[in-house]
């Protein structure tokens, strides 16, 4: 394993239909899902972490934190930027923002843990 606090990753998306509230069932309005937002940044982490790990290893989410500061209606780019600030062990702690083209639409700090992945299923299935 060769993370180290600073690493980054960025994932750019344009809100759809099935990324909205509505959508989802978070609620009744044609924006982005605040349930979306967080599965965005947590896809971006993930992203981050692909090409660090070693062969038969991944990471799973323990732990969230987001605010979800600003709509996004359909057809807005959202960017996603994460940072791993922290790795304690195997216990990843990433800060991330979201942004429009003129707005700060959502930020938080997300862990993940990095698992032998035949195991965990393993345990998981049981």
């Amino acid at each position: 394993m060769t993370l180290a606090p600073g690493l980054r990753s960025q994932l750019l998306i344009m809100v759809e239909r099935e990324d909205t509230a509505q959508k989802v069932g978070s609620g009744d309005v044609p924006v982005l899902a605040t349930p979306r937002l967080l599965a965005i940044a947590e896809m971006a982490t993930v992203e981050a972490t692909r090409a660090h790990l070693a062969p038969g290893e991944t990471s799973v989410g323990t732990r969230a934190e987001l605010e979800h500061l600003a709509a996004s209606p359909i057809g807005t780019h959202v960017e996603v930027d994460t940072e791993l600030t922290e790795v304690d062990g195997r216990r990843l702690v990433f800060a991330w923002e979201a942004r429009d083209r003129h707005t700060l639409v959502g930020r938080g700090t997300i862990e993940r843990v990095v698992v032998d992945r035949a195991r965990f299923v393993e345990r998981a299935t049981r």
